[in-house]
This record gives C-alpha cells, sequence and structure tokens, in this order.
C-alpha cells in the first residue's frame, strides 16, 4: 500500500498571518512555505561582521543596513525570503501594512550553508535578479576563506569576482565599503564548523 503525503499550497496572505503568530521563521515560495534551518555560530558570526562594518561605514549616509530578521518580498516569483545581510539605498519600499518586509534591496549578502549552498547559488539569485535595484550579491563560505562576487554591469550581465585568501580584500562597487577576509571572519573557527 503506498501512502499519499499531502501537500498544502498558501497564499501570501496566509503565510504572513502563520508567520506573525510562528516560533520560527519560514520561507515562502510560491505557495509553499520552508521551514528555515537555524544557523551555526559561524554564520551568525560571519553575518554580524559583514552588517556591523557595513553599518559603520555607511554612517550618515542615506542607505539602510538590514540582518536576517527583516524580510523581503520578490512579487515576480512570490517569494517571502530572509537575506542575511541587506542593503538599500534611500527609503525601504514595504510591502503589506506593517514595516517588517521590503521590496528594494540594491545589495544582499548571503552565508553559504551546506543546506542552502546550491539554492543560494542557484535559484534564490534568478529571484533577487528579478528586483530593479538589485545590483550586487555577495554569497559566502563559512567553511573555509571563499567570497563570490556578482556585480550587475547592464541589462542581464554580471561580472564575477572570487576571493579565497584570508589577505584578500572584498570591496564592494555598489557602496564604498571594502573588508579585508580575515576581518569578515574574525573570531570564526573553521575546525568547529561541523554544527550542520
Amino acid at each position: 500500500m503506498q501512502l499519499e503525503t499531502q501537500k498544502f499550497y498558501y497564499t501570501p496572505e496566509e503565510y504572513l498571518e502563520m508567520e506573525e503568530k510562528a516560533e520560527y521563521k519560514s520561507e515562502y515560495r510560491d505557495g509553499e512555505i520552508i521551514p528555515m534551518t537555524g544557523g551555526t555560530k559561524n554564520h551568525h558570526k560571519i553575518a554580524l561582521n559583514l552588517a556591523a562594518s557595513l553599518k559603520i561605514a555607511l554612517r550618515r549616509q542615506n542607505y539602510n543596513v538590514y540582518m536576517v530578521d527583516v524580510r523581503m518580498w520578490i512579487p515576480r516569483y512570490r517569494q517571502h525570503t530572509y537575506p542575511d545581510v541587506m542593503v538599500i539605498e534611500g527609503q525601504p519600499i514595504y510591502t503589506g501594512t506593517r514595516t517588517i518586509t521590503v521590496m528594494n534591496p540594491m545589495l544582499i549578502a548571503e552565508v553559504l550553508s551546506k543546506s542552502t549552498n546550491n539554492y543560494d547559488q542557484g535559484d534564490k539569485f534568478l529571484y533577487y535578479r528579478s528586483i530593479a535595484e538589485f545590483k550586487e550579491y555577495i554569497l559566502i563560505d563559512q567553511y573555509q576563506y571563499h567570497v563570490m562576487q556578482y556585480l550587475k554591469i547592464a541589462e542581464n550581465q554580471w561580472s564575477f569576482t572570487e576571493l579565497e585568501h584570508e589577505s584578500a580584500t572584498l570591496s564592494l562597487q555598489t557602496v564604498d565599503f571594502q573588508i579585508e577576509l580575515r576581518d569578515l571572519y574574525e573570531q570564526v573557527s573553521f575546525a568547529a564548523n561541523n554544527e550542520e
């Protein structure tokens, strides 16, 4: 006898209502609700190092830096997601009645994990590219010194830069910001990164 698994599909409004009451965060992918796995300590340290450094570097400028808990809506692909770090130039464009879901980041950074690595580099990047303001994508490996940087140079054209050494410097192109990988990975222990 074959057991049928029942699949549920939700509207974005149903997802948002459920997310308000949930004890843990989930992403919304065109009708499906996908629970988010908890990040490792190294994942959190890298995201915090980047967000804190960006916040300081962009102080008193017309940018907003967000980390992890601010949700993003991607209308073309009907996706609600929680990027690790986002930068918005000027005022955020919100969707819904609350100011927790934004739609206009110019820069997004994701810390890669074993469970999200392929998604972050594949479909998620495709979804992000549908955002008109989006111009720079940073992918940070939490298991070794390795950063991938994508920069929009024209419509449907992106350049790619790869950094793999502790002494390398990540230079963002959409904002005036540089950080050495040794600072981006400060207090990260690669040996202790078997938590996933």
